[in-house]
This record gives C-alpha cells, sequence and structure tokens, in this order.
C-alpha cells in the first residue's frame, strides 16, 4: 500500500517545495496537504499535478491557530484515512517581525555579527496578540494547534505496521534563553518565535518518550535561512534587493543559509528516507547548503532538558483538556 503523508503549511514556501521534493523522491505516495486558504489548497494540488499527473494529491482545510478548525481537520482525516505514516508538522507564523538595528551594530563592533545573522538571536523580535480561543497566536499556530492535531491522529500513528513520523520544522532561533516554563505562551516577551521553536523542540523528545514503543517517532528539522514570505516582512523589498548579493557571499561562511525553499526542504527529504529506529532523537536536522550550492543535511545536539520537556508536555496536557471539554460537539 502508498504512505501516506501529511503536510501542514504546504501552500508556500518550504511546504511546497517539500511537496515537490516528496513527489520526486516517490511518486506512489498519497500526499494530503493542509493549508487554512482552500483557494491556496486548490492551486497547490493543482501546480503539484500538473507536474506528477499521476499522483495522488488531496488536501485538508485546517487552521492550526483556530482549534476548532484543527478538531474538524482530525475528524475528516480520520474517516478519511486508515493509517499515517509522516505528518510534517510545518505550519507556522512570524507576525510582525522587526530588527533590532542597535543590537546589529553591537554585533558588528564585536565580532559577533556572523552569529547573529545565522540565528537571529539578539536582532529579531516579534509582537504577538491573542486569537480568537484567548492564547497567543503564535504558541498556538507553530505548536499548540500541531499538538492538538497529533493528539487527535494519535489512532491513525500508533500501532501501525511500520513505525509512523511526526516530523517538526523548528529553527536555529529556537533558544532556551526565549523560553520560559512560567510563560510557555510567551504572553510577556518580544521573542515569542523563537520561544515557540525551543517548545517545539521540547515537545518531540517528550513525544519520543511517551511513544516510541507505539511506533511513532519524532524528529525536528532546521531549514536555514530561507527567503519566503515570513522572511521577506522583515524587512522593506528594496533592501531585499541590495541585501541578496550579500548574502550569497555571506553563505561561503554560513551554510545554514540554504535562501531557497528546495534546499530549506533538505532535512525533510533526507528524514523521509531514514529508518526512525537508527536515528538519534536528541539530534535537530539541519538542512545545510555550501557556498557553490551543494546541499547536505548536518546533525546538532540540541540544547533541550528532559524534564522541562516533561513539565511542558504535562501543561500542555492541561490546556488540551480545558479545550476539548470547550469543543466536546465537535469530538466523536
Amino acid at each position: 500500500m502508498e504512505r501516506v503523508v501529511l503536510v501542514t503549511g504546504a501552500s508556500g514556501g518550504v511546504g511546497l517545495a517539500l511537496c515537490q521534493r516528496l513527489l520526486e523522491e516517490d511518486g506512489r505516495i498519497h500526499l494530503c496537504i493542509a493549508c487554512r486558504n482552500v483557494q491556496k489548497s486548490e492551486a497547490t494540488r493543482d501546480l503539484l499535478l500538473a507536474a506528477h499527473p499521476a499522483a495522488q494529491v488531496s488536501t485538508v482545510e485546517v487552521d492550526l491557530g483556530n482549534l476548532a478548525s484543527v478538531l474538524r481537520a482530525a475528524q475528516e482525516l480520520r474517516c478519511r484515512f486508515q493509517r499515517l505514516d509522516f505528518v510534517y508538522l510545518n505550519a507556522g507564523i512570524m507576525p510582525n517581525p522587526q530588527v533590532n538595528f542597535k543590537a546589529l551594530w553591537h554585533g558588528l563592533i564585536t565580532g559577533k555579527v556572523l552569529h547573529m545573522l545565522t540565528t537571529a538571536e539578539g536582532i529579531m523580535t516579534q509582537t504577538d496578540r491573542l486569537n480568537g480561543d484567548g492564547l497567543q497566536e503564535v504558541f498556538t499556530t507553530n505548536l499548540f494547534g500541531h499538538f492538538i492535531l497529533v493528539r487527535q491522529l494519535q489512532s491513525l500513528l500508533c500501532g501501525n505496521e511500520k513505525p509512523s513520523r511526526l516530523i517538526w520544522t523548528s529553527s536555529s532561533n529556537a533558544r532556551e534563553s526565549a523560553f520560559s516554563l512560567s510563560d510557555y505562551q510567551h504572553a510577556n516577551g518580544q521573542e515569542s518565535y523563537s520561544s515557540s521553536k525551543y517548545a517545539t523542540d521540547l515537545t518531540s523528545v517528550v513525544l519520543n518518550r511517551k511513544f516510541n514503543n507505539q511506533g511513532l517517532y519524532s524528529s525536528v528539522v532546521c531549514p536555514g535561512l530561507v527567503m519566503t514570505n515570513m522572511t521577506y516582512k522583515i524587512l522593506p523589498v528594496f533592501m531585499w534587493k541590495l541585501l541578496m548579493p550579500i548574502m550569497w557571499l555571506i553563505r561561503f561562511f554560513a551554510k545554514t543559509y540554504t535562501l531557497t525553499p528546495y534546499n530549506g526542504a533538505e532535512a525533510h527529504v533526507w528524514l523521509f528516507k531514514q529508518k526512525p529506529e537508527y536515528l538519534d532523537l536528541l539530534v535537530k536536522y539541519h538542512s545545510c547548503t555550501t557556498g557553490l550550492g551543494r546541499c547536505y543535511v548536518e546533525a546538532r545536539k540540541m540544547d533541550v532538558d528532559e524534564d522541562t520537556a516533561e513539565k511542558l508536555y504535562q501543561k500542555l496536557l492541561e490546556l488540551e483538556e480545558q479545550f476539548l471539554e470547550k469543543y466536546s460537539e465537535l469530538l466523536d
């Protein structure tokens, strides 16, 4: 039987490139693309089928920032499929990103600018807001919506003949310094994206501890610095036009400057071909590119505390219980 692959955030950027590369890798898969915009979802399906006419490509509507939408999508997927082999948890947002030019200048004169440019540490801030459920929007879209989706799809992911895989799109910007267990939604800071990605790393670690014995394995990847709609919002368009030649030069010194969505999906596709039993589950897999454009994958140990991961997991379960009670009419 064909493998069933679900990809969230598939209508553009790394998600779209991933879908294209997966179909190139194995045209026999059933690819289900999950997007919040129905028109973009259908347009993405048409684009993929134009290049792969014999492929099986379906769509499901889901807004990861809206928990009712997540529950409806999970219910639809449970009706449609008997199992899921891969779930790429790729959708994410970074609202109102801004560059701290003062910090960037300080990095330049202290010799830390290359590190700052490759990790965005200390130079990127974001402005978050509450969603309709009263939760922080970045936390919900990047992590909690995906967490609820995984929990609701557990019957399709666990106990299958072959292992099932969760592959989260994290970031090199996932830093412990941006995360606080007492404020795990990051309501009181300006680095909500970094916090949500560090929480993603923690969640992946604890999911392995809970579900490996049921045949479910979780991995995290970093696509590197990719030029997408999310990235282009950081600076005005004219500045990107001026900076792009410099960024291509920086790539000779910063291997995480993957720049294109195709390159950024390298680690995602590499994991598609690996047996999870042989992977280090405390490692993050980074998409990298040489100065001349050759793509490769680099494994780096994650800076995560397993006790903190367990405590976050318990908080997510408590929050889940609260919202499942609220949306009980959407449950089977």
